[in-house]
């Protein structure tokens, strides 16, 4: 492989960072030429800016969005929240590969993006995401079954609906595998980050809801699994490491070598599976209906949940509320009949005002 030119949207953050540390050890295969970052830790980013010396750089969502449009090899999106759809857009429409892992812009934006990227063109970066990509390598859609997301079940694996009344901002801040910023370490307790992983694989991969599944694995070892037809199934295995999902995105569909630490052999290892709790943990059920829904439903479940857990974060709402609030907000919004004249106006509007409808049902309550 030759050196790719690669650009960073996000770059302070916990997925850009890491990309930085492996663009640092391996100068030979990539050269930084694009920086952005939003702008909440502007001396880290000057000094990425300092020792990377990329082409263009700067801060906010128009910077992020003129650099995601670049003559370039590979355009990260690092991005957190909503603010990502139009830097995803924009890195499509100029033809570079996008290495995505900000989520939110896929989810959101569904048709308006999946109608712009080319058979290849979004490279996943989340890890489960990655792992169902390599599984599929080589094979064809026919000979799918379904995909099998793994979820860590979080920090409340096993409790009842009725365990998780009194549970506080700090214990559901204690992820047992992964460490990540708030908003998704919350959303993983709940389990509505998983939901958005369902609708992220309905949109990365075609198929339909019915055949993507959810298993609790805790230990993260297996990131997810591909079943076929013939009752095979393939499953990447790795311990819990961003690195080699970024390593992937940056170098599809080759590899890095060292991006992780191998698995110990030496020591004992055993994998467990659970089926998934949906009376204690509904947010992965809400996620599938919201999918099949489609259009502007998806933008709504992921704004409602980002307004519900800083609320809940800072002691204004219970976590067990959270879920059902979301789905009150679903309830109330009028998705549009069909996505074709879906625009990022509308999808963005559908994010203000479920936002706004959160925060209302919230401080009714």
């Amino acid at each position: 492989m030759g050196r790719r030119d690669v650009v960073i949207l996000g770059s302070t953050g916990s997925v850009g960072t890491q990309a930085l540390d492996l663009i640092r050890l391996n100068p030979d295969r990539f050269r930084v030429v694009g920086l952005t970052a939003g702008g909440s830790n502007e001396e880290l980013f000057d000094k990425q800016v300092a020792e990377f010396d990329p082409t263009r750089s700067g801060l906010g969502e128009q910077e992020s969005v003129a650099a995601a449009g670049m003559e370039c090899d590979v355009v990260l999106n690092a991005i957190t929240g909503a603010v990502g759809l139009r830097p995803t857009l924009a890195a499509l429409e100029a033809g570079n590969t996008l290495a995505l892992a900000n989520k939110e812009s896929l989810i959101i934006g569904g048709p308006l993006v999946t109608r712009l990227a080319a058979p290849g063109q979004i490279v996943p970066v989340d890890s489960e995401h990655s792992a169902i990509a390599q599984c599929l390598r080589g094979a064809g859609d026919s000979e799918v079954r379904r995909l099998v997301l793994t979820a860590s079940g979080g920090p409340f694996r096993g409790r009842t609906a009725e365990q998780l009344v009194d549970v506080t901002p700090a214990q559901a801040l204690a992820h047992p595998t992964w460490s990540m910023g708030p908003v998704i370490t919350v959303s993983s307790a709940t389990l509505v980050n998983k939901g958005l992983e369902v609708i992220e694989a309905h949109l990365l991969f075609g198929l339909p809801f019915d055949r993507i599944e959810v298993v609790v694995h805790p230990t993260s070892v297996v990131h997810s699994m591909v079943e076929f037809t013939d009752g095979s199934i393939l499953a990447q295995a790795s311990p819990p490491t961003m690195m080699i999902p970024i390593a992937l995105g940056l170098s599809w569909p080759e590899r890095v070598p060292d991006a992780g630490l191998p698995m110990d052999w030496t020591e004992p290892v055993t994998w467990e599976f659970f089926p998934l709790d949906d009376d204690a943990f509904p947010a992965v059920a809400l996620a599938r209906e919201a999918g099949e829904r489609g259009v502007t439903a998806p933008a709504v479940y992921n704004a409602a949940n980002e307004v519900c857990v800083r609320e809940f974060l800072d002691g204004r709402m219970r976590f067990v509320d959270i879920v059902p609030t979301i789905a009150a907000v679903l309830a109330e919004h009028d998705v549009p009949l069909t996505p074709q004249g879906l625009t990022v106006d509308d999808v963005l509007a559908a994010d203000t005002w479920a936002r706004a409808e959160a925060a209302r049902l919230i401080l009714r309550k």
